[in-house]
């Protein structure tokens, strides 16, 4: 029998609240610092004039989304000093 999206989220959540206090705080920590990044990344592409970019907005703003990596290339490669 499948399983319904409802017995999967249930799933989900029961596994997580098994979560250790130190693995919570990782968690909450990784995800503040991958929204803020996120944040700060979109901003910046979103108020940067395009001829001071490496590649066009748009494909930048759709880096942004890839987790860590994505705001971290931008910041690293994406502006023309």
């Amino acid at each position: 029998m499948p399983r319904t999206l409802e017995v999967v989220a249930r799933e989900v959540v029961s596994a997580r609240t098994d979560w250790s206090p130190a693995r919570r705080a990782a968690v909450t920590v990784a995800a503040a610092l991958q929204l803020g990044l996120l944040a700060a990344a979109l901003q910046d592409v979103l108020r940067r004039p395009a001829d001071q970019l490496t590649a066009p907005k748009a494909v930048w703003t759709a880096a942004c989304f890839v987790n860590f990596v994505g705001p971290l290339s931008y910041f690293a490669f994406g502006r023309r000093r």
